[in-house]
């Protein structure tokens, strides 16, 4: 499992960096790069998906925040890899997994906000 923590972590800071950050090994900079990266965008996405489930309830938000996760890999893994062409690599379950959960917690989050 490492490697692919390390492996997500170059692509997501050849965003940035460059196809340079590709090549192993995964020093402080890359890693401290991906974070940033999948920070603005997890906060990015986050905002997306209020919108979509601020009027909806119970289990009907966590199905959009399912079917977010899912429309999300699709459009990271098919729609930037016209841009960042190296994404092909991370077209598999587990990235498909943790886009699902990161839909499925993102939008359990803004419900869980929002009853307080």
């Amino acid at each position: 499992m490492p490697e692919i923590l390390l492996r997500d972590a170059r692509l997501a800071a050849a965003i940035v960096m460059g196809p340079a950050a590709l090549a192993p090994p995964t020093g402080a900079t890359v890693m401290l790069v991906a974070t940033v990266v999948h920070f603005a965008l997890s906060i990015a996405y986050g905002l997306a998906i209020s919108f979509l489930i601020v009027r909806l309830h119970g289990r009907a938000s966590l199905a959009v925040g399912a079917s977010f996760g899912v429309a999300l890999f699709a459009v990271n893994m098919y729609g930037f890899t016209a841009l960042f062409p190296w994404f092909d690599a991370a077209r598999d379950p587990i990235t498909l997994a943790a886009h699902v959960v990161f839909g499925l917690s993102a939008a359990a989050a803004y419900r869980a906000a929002g009853r307080r």
